[in-house]
């Protein structure tokens, strides 16, 4: 969701800025733009189309500067037209990007229209830019401090001041920036992977901070206004994670990076310890009685997922909230509770803001269950987990799930060992488990050929139901969102014992409905449930193990899965659910990757 690009440099910087605004793409926008000084004006070139047309744009104009910014737009206040794109200018003298919204933009509109500035979009980012333009008195820096003061919201700025040829000034608020520090020349962006081949030195910039970049140097202040350092670190883990390689799609190429993923995520070790979680887990580990997890779309998956395994094996109470809902009601705070948060980036606005509205409630004790180790999320949680699943650039999450599951899994056995429910031979067994988990994902990836043959039937469709029980009931919800995120089918997951609750009335010869079939104890249930629908002449996609003695028949497809694995049967479960939607979107002509409306890494609330 939305990208920021910004560079000081002795040499035309248009190519760095487009370069990053391309490998941001994976975030989701509706619109791009780039801006420069050149000769001392500000000049930009925009499009409601993809990066690779801005490019032809920069070509075609001959766009160039050594100082600039850059922007990938993520509609929220106004449409995706080109008035609205960033960079946004005030006068012909401010240009400035944004990601985030500014929930007083209204009064501030009002306020600058008094002052006689005409706007020209709809957007909330372009009182920002009249503001600073109305406040400047000849320090950019300075009048970015001050502007923003007057902000309520969230938002990560660059702005550049035709005045000043040789400064970007940067600033963010519940929103990630970050420094890139190189020779001779600097660089701001909301995400470290745009930078990647211009620098590997990163300063993280923390809540409240206004930054300068220039040719010589970095200058950085807190919300506080005193200079503040901020560590900079050699981030190297970003390389040819973003090539496609030989796949179609990047989503269809981290489907089958599972194994690996899973392989990289697995402890070393061969116990489970508290240490892997960070120092003096073990002491606050001892003293919880229960668990919060706050989590969103995906994530919030995995963290249901996580129930069953926390209550089961662990026995320890725990609850689950979307974390855009939980910070926006009356709840009951536990001390005592651990918190767990989860997500992919690690720049979850909603997560983000549910994690600071617990610890305001007396939460002391904060995990980070993260794919990301220089996110804000681990910065702010006192421990974390850190999934190895590599750049994700399919805006449907398939690895960094998976790999979720398996940090969750391990804090539960590892909470279920210290509160002595779990010995040393069933530790060994749920290492075991973990061990061989990436070579039955190998197995499951081959059920491909079959998964392509029911997406033929699936495209035609409209409309699809998914079913699970217990602890497969997460995974059938996060079926049902990978086919509507990217097929844009409109699908469903209950649990299935609650189809004649209402479910059913749906349920017609048009309508599929896919079935999750482990052979754990409620599969006789299931499969009474199965025949409720084939009472009522629905079509039945089961995916079940290989001792079910469920066949295929007259309304019921079957692929077999190669194996029942026990407590982690989820993990193999949810791949060929990743499959079906894939190639149903295959099939239906949509943009796999970059599926309408959506964005990658949602950093506004």
């Amino acid at each position: 969701m939305c990208g920021i690009v910004g560079a000081v440099a002795q040499r035309n910087i248009v190519p760095v800025l487009v370069e990053g605004l391309r490998r941001l793409e994976y975030r989701g926008y509706d619109s791009c733009g780039v801006a420069v000084l050149s000769n001392g004006e500000p000049r930009r070139a925009r499009s409601v189309e993809r990066v690779a047309d801005l490019d032809a744009q920069v070509r075609e104009t001959h766009l160039s500067g050594m100082t600039g910014i850059a922007h990938t737009r993520w509609a929220t206040h106004g449409a995706p037209v080109t008035d609205n794109a960033h960079p946004i200018f005030s006068r012909d003298t401010v240009a400035l990007v944004h990601n985030g919204i500014i929930e007083n933009y209204e009064t501030l509109r009002e306020m600058l229209k008094g002052k006689g500035y005409e706007f020209v979009s709809q957007t909330d980012t372009e009182v920002i830019a009249h503001l600073i333009h109305s406040m400047y008195r000849g320090d950019l820096f300075q009048t970015v401090r001050d502007a923003v003061r007057q902000l309520h919201g969230a938002y990560a700025i660059a702005v550049i001041h035709k005045d000043q040829p040789h400064t970007v000034v940067g600033a963010r608020q519940g929103s990630p920036l970050v420094v890139g520090v190189g020779q001779g020349e600097n660089f701001l962006a909301s995400d470290a992977l745009a930078l990647a081949g211009s620098t590997d030195h990163f300063a993280f910039l923390e809540e409240g901070d206004v930054v300068e970049i220039g040719l010589d140097g970095v200058k950085i202040v807190d919300r506080e206004g005193l200079p503040a350092e901020r560590e900079v670190r050699v981030v190297t883990a970003y390389g040819g994670a973003v090539e496609l390689g030989p796949y179609r799609h990047f989503m269809q190429k981290e489907i089958f990076e599972q194994p690996r993923a899973i392989t990289d995520t697995i402890p070393q070790a061969d116990h489970f310890d508290p240490a892997l979680f960070g120092a003096g887990a073990g002491d606050v580990f001892a003293g919880i009685d229960s668990l919060l997890i706050l989590a969103c779309g995906t994530s919030y998956y995995s963290g249901l997922t996580a129930k069953y395994w926390l209550e089961s094996i662990a026995k320890i109470p725990t609850q689950v909230e979307i974390a855009s809902e939980y910070r926006y009601r009356e709840s009951v705070p536990n001390p005592k509770a651990l918190v767990v948060v989860i997500s992919q980036s690690g720049e979850t606005a909603d997560t983000l803001a549910a994690l600071k509205h617990a610890q305001s409630l007396g939460h002391k004790h904060t995990l980070a269950v993260c794919n990301v180790a220089t996110s804000a999320m681990v910065r702010q949680t006192e421990f974390a987990f850190l999934t190895h699943a590599g750049t994700e650039i399919g805006v449907a999450s398939t690895k960094a799930f998976t790999t979720q599951l398996v940090g969750l899994f391990v804090l539960a056995v590892t909470l279920a060992k210290m509160r002595g429910h779990v010995n040393a031979k069933q530790e060994a067994a749920y290492f075991g488990q973990l061990r061989h988990l990436p070579a039955a994902l190998n197995s499951v990836l081959a059920l491909e050929p079959q998964i392509i043959a029911w997406s033929e039937e699936f495209a035609r469709k409209e409309n699809a139901l998914f079913l699970g029980r217990g602890l497969h009931y997460p995974i059938a919800l996060e079926g049902a969102l990978k086919l509507k995120e990217i097929s844009y089918i409109h699908a469903e997951a209950y649990p299935a014992g609650e189809l004649k609750h209402g479910p059913l009335a749906l349920v017609t010869e048009a309508m599929p409905v896919v079935t999750v079939a482990p052979n754990d104890t409620l599969l006789e249930k299931l499969k009474s449930n199965m025949q409720e629908v084939r009472a009522r002449g629905g079509e039945l996609y089961v995916f079940a193990d290989a001792d079910t003695r469920i066949v295929s028949e007259d309304g019921i497809h079957v692929i077999r899965m190669p194996e029942h694995y026990g407590p982690l049967s989820p993990i193999l479960h949810v791949v060929p659910l990743q499959l079906l939607a894939y190639h149903t979107a295959c099939a239906r002509g949509t943009d796999v990757d970059k599926p309408r409306n959506l964005a990658k890494s949602v950093t506004v609330e």
